[in-house]
């Protein structure tokens, strides 16, 4: 078929269930596929890793003119990528708060116990709506300092906020895009807040350290606290929801493996990094060259919009031996399931505690547990690519 049509192929929701065989199909294609839609794709691991470290690349889409408002350090450059993210990272992790993740340990262990007490044989579950949503919502409001029973006021929020991240090539996304906006607008606003109460009363949480920041130099504005709270509230359970699913989904499907960590646990930290590249919870990021640059001998113009495959890279068999197979002890995984580089995902660590707590826990439920259809149904979004639902029944 024509490498062309390629991302549009591989964003339709048809391929959600299985877009491996098109990703194979894009790094046959070359190190470069040019698109319909004027974008480039990227598909090899080499390519990508190098691509997320050029600085020639942009994350911040001010760079093509479409955005008004300052985005989250997410979609920023360097230095005001380095000075925000630096700033976010005070109250969350080395070297001023160490011990922020590890401290968390008991309470996600405690909330994982609470989840599964309704596991039990002859039921049918939802991992995504019993499990897998619930534990990193609670333990992302718990670190942040937002009340648990205010989780669904931005449920609708998340979801608009993801919609409007998508690639959706083709298509006319204003409407997407202004609802975006808007959820922006309200969840900030509502972090802002909580944040406002906290200021001279502080708690154990990071809106309570950023409000409560006693050095001007290193104090977030009102605007870059509000986009900084709701980032690390929508990355903060967004993909560990499709972490912890694609793994649930995996070790159903591989019964073997599944037996083989139950007899060795000791493996599941592997198995988490082995998850992260077999089925990662990211599947692209876009980036937007500063100026005209040759990639692979391919000239990509400025402010053209380049999307790095990131789920394509982790299957490169350039990079990974047997890559479409799932091996927990796999060595060398040096995988792009949290990207690299200067935008490497910040909430990494906190994201693989989860993960090792929720699939050590599921393990001895899912040996028994079946399927109830496979492939389940998929979330719409394609660079956010996991499940909706998977019902098992125990």
């Amino acid at each position: 078929m024509d490498s062309a049509t390629l991302l549009a192929r591989i964003t339709d929701y048809a391929s959600r269930p299985n877009p491996y065989p098109l990703y194979a199909e894009l790094r046959e294609a070359g190190p470069v596929v040019p698109q319909a839609d004027g974008s480039y794709l990227i598909g090899t691991y080499h390519h990508i890793a190098a691509l997320l470290h050029d600085p020639r690349m942009s994350a911040d889409p001010r760079t093509r003119g479409e955005a008004t408002h300052k985005p989250p350090f997410l979609r920023l450059d360097d230095p005001e990528h380095h000075r925000l993210r630096t700033l976010a990272m005070r109250p969350f992790g080395p070297p001023h708060s160490p011990g922020r993740v590890d401290g968390m340990r008991g309470d996600i262990d405690r909330i994982t116990r609470e989840l599964l007490e309704p596991f039990e044989a002859g039921r049918q579950i939802d991992i995504v709506d019993d499990f897998a949503y619930p534990l990193p919502v609670a333990v992302i409001c718990r670190l942040l300092g937002v009340p648990h029973e205010d989780e669904p006021l931005f449920r609708a929020c998340s979801d608009a906020l993801v919609a409007a991240a998508d690639v959706r090539p083709g298509e006319d996304t204003a409407e997407q895009d202004k609802a975006g906006d808007q959820a922006r607008m309200e969840m900030g606003g509502y972090l802002l807040n909580l944040a406002e109460q906290r200021r001279g009363k502080p708690g154990d949480d990071m809106l309570s350290a950023f409000a409560n920041e006693p050095d001007p130099a290193l104090r977030l504005t009102d605007e870059e606290l509000a986009e900084t709270a709701v980032l690390l509230l929508i990355a903060g359970h967004e993909t560990t929801v499709n972490l912890i699913t694609n793994g649930a989904l995996t070790l159903l499907r591989q019964p073997e493996q599944l037996d083989r960590l139950r007899r060795e646990p000791e493996l599941l930290p592997r198995a988490v990094e082995e998850l992260l590249r077999y089925e990662p919870p990211v599947h692209m990021r876009e980036r937007i060259p500063h100026a005209d640059i040759d990639i692979a001998g391919t000239l990509v113009p400025a402010s053209a919009s380049v999307i790095l495959v990131l789920a394509s890279g982790n299957r490169d068999p350039m990079r990974f031996r047997d890559p479409d197979l799932f091996d927990p002890a796999r060595p060398d995984n040096q995988h792009l399931g949290f990207g690299s580089g200067i935008h490497a995902c910040y909430g990494g660590p906190l994201a693989r505690v989860e993960a090792y707590a929720a699939l050590g826990a599921l393990l001895p439920h899912l040996g028994s547990a079946r399927l109830v259809e496979d492939p389940p149904p998929y979330r719409q979004n394609a660079m956010l690519r996991g499940p909706r639902h998977l019902p098992i029944h125990l």
